[in-house]
């Protein structure tokens, strides 16, 4: 019976899930979030044959930034269909594999009692549902990441590690079980590197369990495969990015020799962030949202430590968290994939806290911290869907291009152009496009490419246009200072409303 009621708690979640994920369907070009036109022209490039490689850049350089499930899974659909019905078809492909996760997450919650025991069974699947439709999971759901193929392979690895049995007091070998799990880690792997937190974080759940060296030998086998062929395919082809691409063409590295480990302090300070505003950015008195951000991360990690006891997801979240805090980048988009656990997590954690503390005073803080959490979430929400957050900026910059990309594409067919989003220019017009604007880092200083750097990389890359898309953006910030230098090297030939420009090179000046 507890069965039947965990499988159709399962699928209204799923169901919902998808309703939502369908509604928030929209028509935004493909690139539009940077890597999502990676993902698409990587699509692209396999399904016509080039291999896996950027077919934007001149020479067609290998791919090595991310790893190869998500391009492949979307290569069927840019290979047969034209780019705006492959956009929209990859984009309800997402929105099934984010409910299918969704499904999953709620049924397993349910089945092990993940929130401990004594609670009505509709909590865990209204803590992931409403996770699972949050405004900013949408807002990763409705372009083309790698977020929903990711989370649901996660969630099927979690299943299966958890459900082997406790092998001091069993001998029931379980092999096929243990090898399934290894293959989808390794899927997780080679969909975002992220992955090998979910890798490390069985090997520590099981580690309790004391399994027998074939079931390790099963399940690290795969993912011990998968890190070192994308190994080996990074070390040969990483070479052909040119150094000015580094950090959004090159491998991980990159950006974590430039940055160092100067991130830390940041970012640190910076996970919860994302959690507090869905939760508490209502709160215009900063004392109060002190407070109360504090105690609710107090909650989560006392969650964390229960969760990380009960599943294998407790350990590959510590190990996921762990590894944001060194990524010189803010940390909210690789939030949002785990939001359905993290909410499972504090849920958790607020669950047992309520059955150990008997006195009402103690269960009223407990419940009037829950409730404040729930109303600012669920405010957030009503004004996400009646502002439709999760596609204005994307609408935004969809229209933008929109005007820009009939001019680019009357341009020779030998054309090189450098403009932000490149890969969308080069999917919508099949020109070739480079990155306009560069940067690096040398710890937490970002540093900018002087006039003469910038023009020896367009002059490496072959660029006979400059695309000018914003007045306001960082780009223009260093083609000004181009202009500075060289004001003979670029003439204008194409000129938008708001400051938006077609420059030419000149050869020889």
């Amino acid at each position: 019976m507890a069965l039947t009621r965990a499988v159709k708690a399962g699928f209204v979640t799923a169901a919902v899930t998808l309703a939502v994920g369908m509604l928030a369907l929209n028509q935004a070009l493909v690139g539009v979030f940077y890597d999502d036109g990676l993902y698409a022209s990587l699509a692209s490039a396999v399904a016509s044959g080039y291999g896996y490689v950027h077919p934007n850049l001149p020479g067609m350089p290998g791919g090595v930034h991310f790893p190869p499930v998500y391009p492949f899974v979307l290569a069927p659909v840019f290979g047969l269909l034209p780019v705006p019905a492959a956009a929209l078809a990859a984009k309800i492909l997402n929105a099934l594999l984010a409910a299918a996760a969704a499904g999953l997450i709620a049924w397993h919650a349910l089945r092990t009692e993940l929130l401990g025991p004594g609670l009505p069974r509709w909590v865990p699947a209204a803590v992931v549902t409403a996770a699972a439709i949050a405004i900013p999971v949408l807002a990763t759901q409705t372009v083309l990441f790698a977020e929903p193929l990711f989370g649901l392979l996660v969630a099927i690895v979690i299943v299966l590690v958890d459900s082997l049995p406790a092998f001091p007091l069993s001998t029931e070998w379980r092999g096929g079980q243990a090898v399934r799990a290894g293959i989808v880690a390794a899927l997780a792997l080679l969909t975002r590197s992220i992955g090998i937190a979910v890798v490390i974080g069985t090997v520590c759940f099981l580690l309790a369990r004391r399994p027998p060296l074939r079931v390790w030998s099963a399940l690290l086998l795969p993912p011990v495969i998968a890190f070192l062929a994308w190994g080996i395919w990074v070390a040969t082809h990483a070479g052909r990015i040119d150094p000015a691409l580094a950090l959004v063409y090159g491998t991980y590295g990159a950006p974590l020799r430039e940055a160092g480990f100067s991130a830390i302090s940041g970012n640190v300070r910076d996970l919860s962030r994302p959690l507090e505003v869905l939760a508490f950015g209502w709160i215009t008195f900063r004392p109060l949202y002190v407070l109360l951000a504090t105690a609710a991360l107090a909650v989560g990690l006392y969650g964390l430590f229960l969760v990380s006891r009960r599943s294998a997801i407790g350990w590959s979240l510590i190990f996921y968290l762990l590894i944001l805090a060194v990524w010189p980048y803010p940390p909210d988009r690789f939030i949002w994939v785990i939001l359905p656990w993290l909410a499972l997590t504090w849920a958790a954690g607020a669950a047992e806290l309520w059955r150990r503390w008997p006195s009402p005073r103690a269960r009223i803080l407990v419940g009037l911290l829950a409730a404040l959490g729930a109303g600012g979430y669920l405010r957030y929400e009503f004004q996400g869907f009646k502002g439709r957050w999760w596609d204005s900026q994307a609408r935004a910059i969809s229209a933008n291009f929109a005007e820009l990309l009939p001019v680019v594409q009357n341009l020779p067919d030998t054309a090189i152009v450098a403009t932000d989003d490149e890969a969308l220019v080069w999917l919508y017009t099949r020109r070739r496009a480079v990155p306009l604007y560069l940067e690096s880092y040398r710890g937490r200083e970002l540093i900018r490419p002087t006039p003469a750097e910038h023009r020896a990389y367009f002059e490496r890359m072959g660029v006979t246009h400059v695309l000018l898309a914003s007045a306001t953006s960082p780009s223009a910030i260093e083609l000004r200072s181009l202009l500075g230098a060289y004001p003979s090297w670029l003439t204008a030939i194409y000129r938008w409303s708001d400051g938006r420009w077609l420059f030419a090179l000149n050869r020889g000046q």
